[in-house]
């Protein structure tokens, strides 16, 4: 654990160019809201993340916040209305989100498995809800993106109760999916706590 407010990063983390204000600015946000990161990031060049419990549009202003704090260069899938906004649009798009059309899910595990096997650094980010709701079952998409692209999965939680963004272990897969997920979603009720349910 770290006296700042976010973690360093290992060497092998892809980031961003350098910006003194941008990072300045996610540490500030992080720090008027109460947050702080705990755990540690792995030196890997390749993962899937995964955060959870997205309860809230609140998480994604804390993990933005994080993200610029952090200088941190992820890839996360973001609905494509929001992009027909411009300004929008382009801030989404600086900030590493990918437009995705949910109504049309064919390719989009094809294309992420593609990204990461093409990339020398990429983390690639999801919310294995795929919702703000609460639902009985995760989306089996991070799962097959990193079984497919052969890297491994790192949690992060949100802890609204401690005002926490929890980094974890790298959890392995095995062949058996459904168990998988299982086994990671009862991680993240040992660990998280969402702002309107968990994970």
């Amino acid at each position: 654990m770290t006296s700042d407010v976010v973690l360093p990063l290992p060497p092998n983390a892809p980031r961003v160019r350098p910006n003194r204000f941008t990072r300045w600015l996610g540490r500030t946000v992080l720090r008027l809201g109460g947050w702080r990161m705990i755990g540690d990031f792995p030196d890997v060049p390749r993962l899937v993340l995964i955060g959870a419990p997205h309860s809230s549009n609140w998480d994604g202003i804390w993990g933005f916040a994080a993200k610029l704090a952090l200088g941190l260069d992820i890839k996360i899938l973001g609905k494509d209305s929001l992009f027909r906004v411009p300004l929008l649009g382009l801030v989404l798009r600086r900030l590493g989100v990918i437009p995705v059309d949910r109504s049309r899910p064919q390719g989009i595990v094809e294309q992420a498995v593609a990204m990461l096997r093409g990339a020398e650094r990429l983390w690639f980010g999801i919310a294995p809800e795929g919702t703000r709701k609460p639902v009985e079952r995760w989306k089996t998409g991070f799962w097959k993106i990193a079984k497919g692209a052969g890297v491994p999965v790192l949690p992060a939680y949100f802890h609204y109760g401690r005002k926490v963004i929890g980094i974890g272990p790298l959890l392995p897969l095995t062949e058996d999916m459904q168990a998988d997920i299982e086994r990671i979603r009862a991680w993240f009720r040992g660990v998280s706590k969402g702002r309107n349910h968990d994970a």
